[in-house]
């Protein structure tokens, strides 16, 4: 497990020392994470490295998860969709279902925590059971809201309104609320197993046992299999590239338990790559960590062609290792990218083919593109200035937005 001054070398003591001071004055008290998943997806894998650094501050960093049947996760499914914009079905038993299985989860995760963050639609609803005189209570909304379903995001804003403060990941994801907004993007945390530096040895063997040539070209993408992450519309790019040039191509992820349309993505996503020995569909299991990182260090470039993106920690991952990184421009994408500085931004299936082929002929371009994403990864989005951040909220939620003296 990492310790707080392992990071001293990559982002520079002097911010180590600013985490230190903010987290002396939190010390002893209980920051309560509650979400939805403990395993896929961003949340889960930003929760699975902070804890234990809250921790090391002195803070008493708790997780609870909440839990759900099929019904419920298909119908926080459907919400996720219409906040995205995506037409949704959203009807009075689906109102129910929601605060049903909200009201069931109180037999085993109460909120109790000094601060109380509670993270995305799922578990929004406990807040009608918190005492808001005791807790400080703040949602953390990680997915794109830049055109949210009407019906869909007023249910929620009903609950959201009791928070002390909406956390957002992107200034477009800004909505009319009566409580502060707060911007902090997500992060990445570079001595993970999916960051850390890895021999080349550990790369051969992994591109090996999937049988990847590196040798040849290869493109991958990396996401859970969702519609919003577009993976037939990256098979169908590629596909445009290899009339032209010889390319492998990687979609590479896994599931999170709370979304029931994995497996369905994953059967188009296969019959649309069926017969192409070059398009390589790999369902990795939970902890494959090693795998993501040795696929996208062996990679030529990375694609994140999603059509809605909260913010896109795969993004951050790849440019993380100096990766060319070819993106939809949807979310908190462009805080990543600068078009043509520090990757590219798409829009469209045949705009990803076309920055694909450009950046296969100009090899040069492609690797300056990597190394200007890297240092602009280690300036804003490294684990260390997200716990800064978090640290500030917290603090400033105390104080109810007064000026923090160090």
């Amino acid at each position: 497990m990492s310790h707080l001054e392992d990071y001293a070398s990559i982002v520079g003591p002097e911010r180590i020392d600013v985490i230190r001071a903010l987290g002396a004055r939190l010390a002893g008290r209980v920051i309560q994470n509650i979400n939805s998943t403990a395993v896929g997806g961003g949340v889960a894998e930003i929760l699975t490295r902070m804890t234990p650094l809250l921790k090391e501050l002195g803070i008493e960093a708790r997780w609870d998860v909440i839990r759900g049947n099929e019904r419920f996760f298909a119908v926080t499914k459907a919400m996720h969709n219409g906040l995205h914009g995506v037409p949704s079905p959203f009807t009075e038993d689906d109102r129910q279902v929601f605060r049903e299985t909200t009201k069931a989860n109180l037999d085993h995760v109460q909120p109790w925590g000094d601060f109380v963050f509670i993270h995305d639609p799922q578990p929004v609803a406990l807040i009608e059971v918190i005492d808001r005189a005791k807790h400080f209570c703040a949602w953390r909304c990680h997915i794109d809201f830049t055109d949210p379903q009407p019906d869909i995001w007023q249910f929620l804003k009903n609950y959201i309104e009791s928070y002390r403060a909406a956390v957002f990941s992107a200034p477009a994801f800004a909505r009319p609320l009566g409580i502060r907004q707060i911007l902090i993007p997500p992060s990445i945390d570079p001595l993970a197993d999916k960051n850390k530096d890895l021999p080349n040895e550990v790369v051969d063997e992994v591109c090996a046992r999937f049988g990847l040539d590196r040798c040849r070209p290869i493109i991958t993408q990396i996401s859970r299999f969702d519609y919003l992450k577009d993976p037939v519309g990256v098979i169908r790019a590629y596909k445009m590239v290899k009339r032209h040039l010889d390319c492998q191509l990687v979609l590479a992820g896994g599931g999170a338990t709370d979304d029931p349309e994995g497996q369905k993505v994953l059967d188009e996503v296969r019959s649309e790559a069926a017969g192409d020995p070059d398009v390589f569909v790999l369902f990795l299991p939970p902890g494959s960590d090693i795998e993501i990182n040795a696929l996208q260090r062996a990679s030529t470039m990375i694609l994140q062609k999603s059509l809605k993106e909260g913010f896109g920690l795969t993004v951050a991952e790849a440019l993380w290792k100096a990766k060319p990184v070819i993106a939809g421009a949807v979310g908190g994408i462009p805080l990543q990218i600068t078009h043509k500085f520090s990757g590219i931004l798409a829009h469209s299936i045949e705009g990803t083919a076309f920055w694909i082929k450009q950046l296969l002929n100009t090899p040069r371009f492609a690797s300056r593109l990597g190394r200007n994403g890297r240092e602009h990864v280690r300036a804003n989005f490294l684990i260390t200035r997200h716990i800064r951040d978090y640290l500030l909220l917290f603090l400033s939620l105390e104080n109810k937005g007064n000026p923090i003296v160090l």
